[in-house]
């Protein structure tokens, strides 16, 4: 039962769950729809975004199992906002300082080299970020950077990625009173990414042309052209497939 991986049959059981526990049915609708919604808009597997489903049910029970004690229970883990963003390496630290200090904690990067990032509506706090080269994966960096207070927060082909609160340097001042709404959009690709993409796409061209003006056939240009492209893809599609294995086997 906590192996499903449809997410209708999985958020399903979560309702039945959750309604079990004595939640309003009204809440458990809104929950299981920005639940769903979150999933169409990811992409991703049930089970890999929430848990096993009984142990999600649990931490969206007010108290942890159903027990609410005289404490107000905690904002559950369904009201959160999820976004998914990609950048490239030209702005990509200098927009996680920018979207941490408004509330996006970076909870993981996923196989395409996007940052899944949550934030509490409720009580959205800052967050500031780090990037580190790596070769051969963190090389220790997790343990020379947690005194200070970096936790690793995902990892992708040669970058590594780390958060940490604002609220230890801040204080309550790292606490957002009016979080601005979430991002429109996803894609924050820099001019000079294109840029390079530009000229990766006229140095193929021209040695392509070369290529043709030394043979006298422009089928042999054509030819190298696309060897070139589909050299290229080769490693790209490595990183992906490993990036893709490395999350599944998490």
């Amino acid at each position: 039962m906590t192996g499903l991986n449809d997410p209708t049959a999985y958020l399903g059981e979560l309702a039945a769950l959750l309604r079990a526990a004595g939640l309003p049915a009204d809440h458990v609708a809104a929950t299981v729809d920005e639940l769903a919604a979150h999933l169409a808009e990811s992409g991703g597997d049930a089970v890999d975004e929430f848990g096993p489903v009984a142990e999600f049910a649990r931490q969206l029970t007010p108290g942890g199992a159903g027990g609410g004690g005289g404490e107000r229970p905690a904002a559950p883990e369904a009201r959160a906002e999820f976004w998914r963003w990609t950048a490239d390496t030209f702005v990509d630290e200098k927009l996680l300082n920018h979207f941490g200090d408004e509330g996006w904690e970076v909870e993981r990067v996923d196989a395409l080299g996007r940052f899944v990032s949550r934030r509490d509506p409720e009580q959205p706090q800052r967050w500031e970020y780090r990037r580190e080269l790596v070769t051969l994966g963190r090389e220790g960096l997790d343990e020379k950077l947690a005194p200070d207070g970096w936790e690793a927060c995902g990892n992708w082909v040669i970058y590594a990625w780390f958060k940490r609160p604002k609220a230890a340097s801040l204080g309550p001042a790292a606490r957002i009173e009016t979080p601005q709404p979430a991002p429109s959009r996803g894609n924050f690709l820099s001019r000079r990414f294109y840029a390079l993409v530009a000229v990766i796409a006229l140095a193929v061209v021209v040695a392509g042309v070369v290529v043709a003006v030394r043979d006298g056939e422009v089928s042999s240009g054509l030819g190298f052209a696309t060897g070139l492209l589909a050299g290229a893809a080769v490693p790209v599609a490595a990183i992906v497939g490993f990036q893709l294995w490395s999350n599944r086997s998490r």
